[in-house]
């Protein structure tokens, strides 16, 4: 299975720089500048991870995040933010994050690991649900 992540930011410079560094890991990666723009790629593509800022312009993450685990509840999504505070941090726990990443980012290591980490969970369930497809139905 390919993983699909969609990078939301508005810096452009940190969307293409995440973008780049997860092409060339192999994973097929989108962008987006907001949250509105995010959702709408949500609504005509499938995405596993989702990368976002919190402090955007026409949708935040935090709001987004909302809207995510309301209407795709099976997507991760990793949270980044340089507004380092408590606040930020219990609001994107609360809503649902997979985890909180503090900028600026010196690397893409963390971010990476927070994936890795997605993605086995994504791996994990797709072989139980094999696992299930393949055993045979008790008959009654």
């Amino acid at each position: 299975m390919k993983v699909k992540i969609l990078v939301v930011d508005d810096e452009q410079e940190i969307r293409e720089m995440i973008q780049r560094h997860f092409r060339f890991l192999g994973f097929q990666v989108d962008t987006a500048e907001n949250g509105r723009q995010a959702l709408d790629a949500m609504e005509g593509e499938r995405y596993d991870v989702v990368i976002s800022d919190i402090m955007m312009p026409v949708m935040t993450g935090p709001d987004m995040l909302q809207v995510i685990r309301k209407e795709y509840p099976m997507v991760h999504v990793i949270m980044m933010t340089g507004y380092v505070t408590m606040d930020n941090a219990l609001t994107c726990m609360r809503l649902g994050a997979d985890t909180l990443i503090f900028k600026p980012l010196e690397d893409l290591e963390e971010v990476e690991r927070a994936v890795e980490k997605a993605v086995g969970h994504i791996n994990h369930w797709l072989n139980l649900l094999k696992q299930l497809q393949s055993m045979k139905p008790e008959s009654a």
